[in-house]
């Protein structure tokens, strides 16, 4: 396991990202950066960034590298999202996309399983049910494949950045390089995981396979009659709330500017750039980023690409941050039948994941939050301590495909996306940035931005 990010380590006493809150969306709007929002100038930037979540802080921040002037606006406070509660891993293992073969009879299998994994809320949504409809057509193995390579692409790519953007801005954010650990308590769902194994490696992920027997003895926090496992070894982690905080301490640094509470309310092209509606008056800027996450659905009207409210539905994922337990694993873990995520940090630890399907309802749901817990209990000697920070849920962007959109808006010349990250804003943030920053710039990017380009649904 190599060392953590150099900078002091949090404490939890006094960090407010370590306090117990409350969901989402009935939180005071507090971050690590409200202390130093900035004014609102009136000055045009080269580059607007409207949302301050990690897709659109690490945008900014390779923009500001490049040398162009950014302003991000925020509507609430910056990393107040999806960023806050995850498991902060950087997984190009999870390529595969949640839109697979079986997701969908699994789906219907679980409909009336409130604290299944993957949970449809049985509501009349049409715009739910035309997206579910959409992503079931993705649903086959053609599809799958190539959803995977896409994101592979990307995850892999910023795989390979994140820690020399750590290095060179001195982010301090607990990363570290440990790979992660798929665990099995069953070997039908070992078997399942392993056919996927001939495709991940041809994506150069690198995976090692342990019995049952082998890994118990390689990881004591797990209970005996262990299936298997699988390495991830390319796979790294980090404190996901640190990283955001971090990001917007190092854009600060390269001069571009955070304005927090400031909501967009529209946005027009013109000839020599865009003009934003904002809830703090008109701004101006040579081109503008909409890195608006689960929200994109909710502003497609107000930005002109209506579209877009079919192509996005805010996934609801849950998280349980606690004091350390007496016993943690050694890596990062994924209790593969249950989906629960196993992450922690030194002065930290989390359960999280779940996929729950019910529009923009904010509610703690006491029966997911549970399966959490109950899912820990099956896998872990010491699944977790009875010293709770936050209970946690937040909305993930989820494309029909699972692919984000990257690069110019269509019958754009000005506006761009950078959106529909699904479970992996965190994973693919510096790709993003980069991609986006070359795009603007006119210079060959190091991913090929096809697979991304926001045409394909309009």
């Amino acid at each position: 396991m190599s060392t953590p990010a150099s900078g002091p380590a949090p404490d939890p006493a006094t960090d407010p990202a370590l306090q117990p809150v409350a969901p989402a969306s009935s939180r005071a709007a507090t971050s690590p950066a409200d202390a130093h929002s900035d004014a609102l100038p009136g000055t045009p930037v080269d580059v607007l960034i409207v949302g301050g979540g990690v897709v659109g802080l690490a945008t900014a921040l390779a923009l500001a590298e490049a040398g162009r002037s950014v302003r991000v606006i925020e509507a609430g406070a910056v990393g107040r999202g999806a960023s806050h509660g995850n498991c902060g891993t950087i997984t190009p293992s999870h390529a595969p996309p949640l839109a697979a073969p079986g997701t969908v009879r699994q789906a219907m299998k679980w409909l009336l399983t409130p604290d299944a994994p993957l949970y449809v809320h049985p509501g009349l949504d049409p715009m739910l049910w035309r997206w579910l409809f959409a992503f079931a057509r993705r649903c086959n193995l053609r599809d799958w494949e190539a959803s995977a390579r896409a994101k592979s692409a990307l995850l892999n790519d910023s795989r390979v950045r994140l820690p020399e953007w750590i290095a060179r801005h001195g982010l301090a954010c607990d990363f570290v390089e440990a790979g992660e650990d798929y665990v099995f308590r069953t070997d039908e769902a070992l078997q399942h995981e392993l056919a996927e194994l001939p495709l991940l490696r041809e994506l150069g992920i690198a995976a090692e396979v342990f019995d049952g027997p082998a890994y118990e003895a390689a990881e004591p926090a797990v209970k005996p009659d262990v299936a298997g496992a699988i390495r991830f070894t390319g796979d790294a982690a980090l404190r996901p709330d640190r990283y955001v905080a971090e990001l917007a301490r190092a854009l600060r640094a390269c001069g571009g500017e955070l304005v927090e509470h400031c909501a967009l309310h529209a946005v027009r092209e013109g000839r020599d750039g865009v003009e934003a509606d904002t809830a703090r008056g008109t701004l101006r800027a040579g081109h503008v980023v909409l890195a608006t996450g689960a929200w994109s659905p909710r502003l497609a009207r107000a930005v002109g690409l209506p579209w877009m409210r079919k192509v996005i539905q805010p996934g609801k994922g849950y998280s349980i941050t606690y004091d350390p337990p007496e016993i943690v694993p050694k890596r990062p873990l994924v209790l593969r039948e249950r989906s629960v995520c196993v992450s922690h940090w030194p002065q930290g630890y989390r359960l999280g994941s779940t996929m729950e399907f019910s529009g923009y309802d904010d509610s703690l749901n006491p029966r997911r939050l549970a399966a959490l817990e109950r899912g820990a209990r099956e896998y872990l000697h010491v699944p977790y301590s009875d010293g709770v920070r936050e209970r946690w849920c937040g909305w993930r962007p989820m494309s029909r495909d699972d692919v984000p959109l990257i690069g110019l808006a269509p019958e754009r010349r000005r506006t761009w996306l950078a959106t529909g990250h699904g479970m992996m804003g965190v994973g693919m943030s510096t790709g993003t940035g980069q991609l986006i920053a070359d795009l603007i710039a006119g210079r060959a990017p190091a991913v090929d931005p096809a697979p991304f380009d926001p045409a394909r649904f309009a």
